[in-house]
């Protein structure tokens, strides 16, 4: 059973017990329970109580073990260091070079410069090597989310050997699920799964029942492109190389969902018109910092709104009843632009924007848009017809409805269409922004067609 778990109240472990056998200091009876548990467990324990409790914590666990905690916590960036702060410079050091590289290189990269080398400085050579290589690559890319932590076999070797290999490094690789296979210059060649590697014959070559059809991410690759990649062909671990074929890591699928999750909340925050998603623990202060650059766009773009109508004046002075009609139709087609645009992004989030035709993708919309306004203009001649007894001033509002829906439809989905042929975000084309938009072309078409027909109404 899969269930969402936001908070992490729900969990597997007496809570009271645990904190009590920390208190007493009982470091056999809390090492022996607490080790049981999950590590997801561990880590929801661990964030609950307060750093008392979690100094005590440190010197009941050894850095390794407390590197498996510090792997399955899930925090925001500040934490890191709050969490660092209570630990031994020392002990932190240890426990970091104890993580998989690429989980000790994504906390480091939180701390200040000075910090990380600090940290670096008292790590053994090769360990701090491993992980400031993962830290020189450029944020979100591939290279900087792979781990080093994999197994690789020559080519020319038997499944004997092969073997030899796994059982020497699979304690220390991320995965063994995909064994990959490499050339005497370390590229890339072909990659075999656990299972083919066990069922052959050991003095079978390894390069005759490999795959060499090895589906491969490039280290500046976009992390989004290799979640979609990943999703595509359901890999559970991914390959990563450099400009000459050599293989540099791999990128696992654990890493895959927290990039999907990043990418799926920075999306849900810029279609909310939202800088960052704000977290329940920030002040006002900074959560008005977030919004208040979007809003102040917004606000001047609705006093193009507010001056469009008043451009209007005299129509609206003249018949006061068309004013109760503006919500509703700038209401209905912001509605159905919002509606566009989610259809459009998750198109191009999903990447079947780019196997189907942009001008079909287009065409169904104004299609779709048209369809929709027929019906919702028809529907509302004969509610004003009913309730006000004025025909003419239903198909005005019929009209001028019908035609917002195609523009609205139209437009939210033409512009991250747009955007994306721009390399723009296209989740940037937020639903404010689309709404706003849609504010100013419903008003200019229905106090346009007032205008024209003014001698009708009324």
């Amino acid at each position: 059973m899969i269930e969402e778990r936001n908070e992490k109240d729900d969990v597997q472990f007496d809570e009271a017990h645990l904190r009590g056998m920390l208190e007493a200091h009982n470091i056999d009876a809390f090492r022996d329970e607490f080790l049981e548990l999950h590590p997801y467990d561990q880590a929801t324990f661990y964030e609950k109580v307060e750093p008392d409790i979690r100094k005590i914590i440190y010197s009941f666990l050894s850095p390794t073990e407390m590197a498996d905690i510090f792997q399955a916590i899930d925090i925001e960036d500040d934490e890191y260091k709050a969490y660092l702060a209570e630990m031994d410079p020392s002990y932190g050091a240890e426990m970091l070079s104890h993580m998989y590289a690429d989980d000790a290189a994504d906390v480091l990269n939180e701390l200040d410069l000075a910090q990380r080398e600090s940290y670096l400085e008292m790590m053994d050579e090769e360990t701090a090597e491993e992980i400031n290589e993962l830290l020189s690559y450029d944020e979100y890319t591939a290279g900087s989310i792979m781990t080093t932590e994999y197994v690789a076999i020559p080519e020319n070797s038997t499944v004997r050997s092969a073997m030899a290999i796994l059982r020497k490094e699979a304690p220390d690789a991320e995965t063994v699920y995909y064994i990959f296979v490499v050339d005497e210059e370390h590229r890339l060649t072909g990659v075999i799964s656990l299972r083919d590697l066990i069922i052959a014959d050991e003095d079978t070559r390894i390069r005759s029942i490999m795959n060499e059809r090895v589906v491969m991410v490039h280290a500046n690759d976009d992390q989004e492109e290799v979640a979609q990649i990943m999703k595509d062909y359901n890999f559970l671990a991914t390959p990563v190389i450099d400009d000459k074929g050599e293989l540099l890591g791999i990128i696992t699928v654990d890493d895959i969902i927290d990039v999907i999750d990043e990418e799926a909340s920075e999306d849900y925050s810029k279609l909310a018109g939202i800088s960052d998603m704000d977290k329940f623990d920030v002040t006002p202060f900074q959560a008005a910092k977030k919004r208040l650059p979007w809003l102040v766009v917004l606000l001047f773009l609705g006093m193009l709104t507010a001056n469009l109508m008043g451009q209007f004046e005299d129509t609206l002075d003249k018949v006061a009843l068309l004013a109760v009609f503006i919500p509703l139709i700038s209401g209905t087609s912001g509605n159905s632009g919002t509606q566009a645009l989610a259809v459009a992004i998750r198109g191009i989030a999903t990447g079947d924007v780019e196997e189907h035709s942009k001008f079909k993708l287009l065409l169904r919309e104004a299609g779709t848009g048209l369809m929709s306004g027929v019906v919702c203009g028809l529907i509302v001649i004969g509610i004003v017809y009913f309730w006000k007894h004025e025909l003419v001033l239903g198909m005005l509002v019929g009209a001028a409805l019908c035609g917002s829906i195609l523009v609205a439809t139209l437009a939210g989905s033409f512009i991250p269409l747009l955007m994306h042929r721009l390399k723009i975000d296209p989740a940037v084309a937020s639903g404010p922004f689309i709404t706003t938009l849609n504010d100013i072309t419903s008003i200019l078409i229905y106090l346009g067609l007032a205008t024209v027909f003014l001698s009708q109404i009324g």
